[in-house]
Formats: C-alpha cells, sequence, structure tokens
C-alpha cells in the first residue's frame, strides 16, 4: 500500500466511515429499550450507558475511542507523507510540526487510557450517535481538518517564532488539561496524597463525600477543558498558515464542545454533591478561564 493512500483515497475513506457512523449509531440504539424521552435525542446521546462487546471481554466507549485515534494518526501520516511526495524540494517544517504535536496528543491519551475512565466521557456519556458517529467518523477525519487544506499547499516558511508560540501554547495547555485529569486521578486514588510533590490536596467534605478545591482544581472548575483548546490553538497556529480558515475549525469545535458540556457536567455535580458544590462555586468562581468565564 503506498504511503500516501489515506490521502488518496480520503474522500471515498471520509464517506464510508460517516455512513458507517450513521449506521452504527442505529444499530446501538434501536437495539437498546427506550428511556421513555426523545427519540431524536436518544438517537444522538444514546441509550446504553457502558455496553460491552464479546461477552463482556471489550468496553465499547474505549474501543471507539482506540479506533478513532488510531485512523487519526495513520491519517495525519499520510496526509503528511502527500506533502513531502508533493513538494520534496522544499517541505514545509510546519507540517511535522503539526503532525509530532498531534501524534504527541494521541499518544498521550493512549498511555494515559486508566485516567480517562474517570474523566466526563466515560463516566456520563451514553453510547450513540454522538460517541459512535463522532469516533468512527468526526474524529479522524475532522480532527486533522487543518491539515486536510494544508497538505496540498505549499511551504508558508513561517517565521520561527510563530512555531515556537504554536509549540508553547500547545504544551502550557497540555500541562493543564494533563495535569488536572492526573490530579483528579490520583486524588480519588488516594485523597490524602501530594501530586507531583507540591500540591498538597485540599478538600470539601460532608464525612461521605469530596470535592477536590486546590491545586488546578482551585484555578478554574474545568481548567481542563481550558487546557483541550490552547492545545488546539497551538495546532491551528503551527501549520504556519494563520490566516487560513480550516485550521481554526479544530480550536472552535472545542469550544463548542465543551462551554455547553461544561454547563451540563456542573448540573450533574450539583445534583450529586449538593451544598458541597455550592461550596465549592464559592471558593472557585471560575468555570473554564480563571477571571474571565
Amino acid at each position: 500500500m503506498p504511503w500516501d493512500w489515506l490521502w488518496t483515497h480520503r474522500w471515498s475513506g471520509a464517506a464510508g466511515a460517516l455512513a458507517l457512523g450513521i449506521l452504527a449509531s442505529a444499530a446501538v440504539v434501536v437495539t437498546t429499550p427506550g428511556r421513555g424521552g426523545s427519540v431524536l435525542k436518544e438517537f444522538y446521546l444514546g441509550r446504553r450507558a457502558n455496553p460491552r462487546l464479546f461477552g463482556g471481554c471489550v468496553d465499547a466507549k474505549m474501543f471507539l475511542y482506540v479506533f478513532g485515534a488510531t485512523l487519526l494518526e495513520l491519517n495525519l501520516l499520510s496526509f503528511a507523507v502527500h506533502h513531502h511526495s508533493t513538494y520534496p524540494g522544499d517541505p514545509s517544517p510546519a507540517v511535522v510540526l503539526y503532525v509530532a504535536l498531534f501524534t504527541w496528543f494521541i499518544c498521550d491519551y493512549l498511555f494515559f487510557e486508566r485516567v480517562h475512565l474517570y474523566t466526563y466521557d466515560l463516566f456520563a456519556e451514553r453510547v450513540g450517535f454522538k460517541l459512535v458517529w463522532g469516533c468512527l467518523f468526526f474524529y479522524p477525519y475532522c480532527y486533522g481538518a487543518g491539515l486536510w487544506a494544508a497538505a496540498d499547499l505549499p511551504n508558508p516558511h513561517a517565521p520561527v517564532w510563530l512555531l515556537l508560540l504554536a509549540g508553547v501554547v500547545f504544551f502550557a495547555g497540555w500541562s493543564l488539561a494533563r495535569g488536572a485529569n492526573m490530579q483528579k486521578f490520583h486524588f480519588k486514588l488516594d485523597p490524602e496524597r501530594t501530586f507531583l510533590g507540591r500540591f498538597r490536596p485540599e478538600s470539601i467534605s460532608d464525612g461521605e463525600q469530596r470535592v477536590l478545591c486546590s491545586g488546578f482544581w482551585g484555578v478554574s472548575r474545568h481548567v481542563n477543558y481550558l487546557g483541550e483548546i490552547l492545545m488546539a490553538t497551538g495546532l491551528a497556529l503551527s501549520l504556519g498558515y494563520p490566516t487560513l480558515v480550516a485550521p481554526w475549525l479544530y480550536p472552535l469545535y472545542y469550544v463548542l464542545l465543551l462551554v455547553p458540556r461544561e454547563r451540563d457536567d456542573d448540573r450533574r455535580c450539583a445534583a450529586k454533591y449538593g451544598p458541597l458544590w455550592d461550596e465549592y462555586r464559592r471558593r472557585v468562581p471560575w468555570r473554564i478561564v480563571p477571571r474571565l468565564y
């Protein structure tokens, strides 16, 4: 198979993934009893909480995430090969940077896979169109929208400061997202453990439940979402075409995804923790961006 095969067949591949995502979503939802709500809403959000496949050996959510991540990485590599084959004499180092940062993002997610069992996607969302279609089509084919647009373009000869800025913004976001998720993970395992040797856990407790309110979780109530948006912004900058629209669709997607998700998660936590969550809101008034939102 040629190295740029996925680029050559990107449109037919995307169309196939789009159709498969719709059919698989329908199969998952239709074979599950309704919950008494709107059929369209249940199709979109799903009915099953944590379906397992092959006699319980495979978690459907984790399979979908691993599938989407793997195909995304293969697409990125194939698209990059196409660019270098098209411009062998003057390939863009920005394409290399973009793929390298995205590869870090993907490998980091898979390496810390167990940590993500404690994130919103895994414990709260149901399996429906949003998750199935999202992982089979949107994740592998739309996350890399920037490279779809830039792989055919010549080297922009982006200034070094722009590429350095892209890397700084990306890793600043990664530090917030990974740090916050790891701190929460270790707090759930051992509420007394000091994180990274310096973040001593402070929590609000009613004797039965605890809410972490220090370290990353004392900056804003979802500082990890800010980290995700910053990583996406760094990726958009890293292609070296700051005025090109396509790379900015990725950070825009995160804003549209995470702002409503924060509201929904806030309602869930208020229902779960009651007065503890009210106190946490008082101590940490910022939802995502400190001193701004």
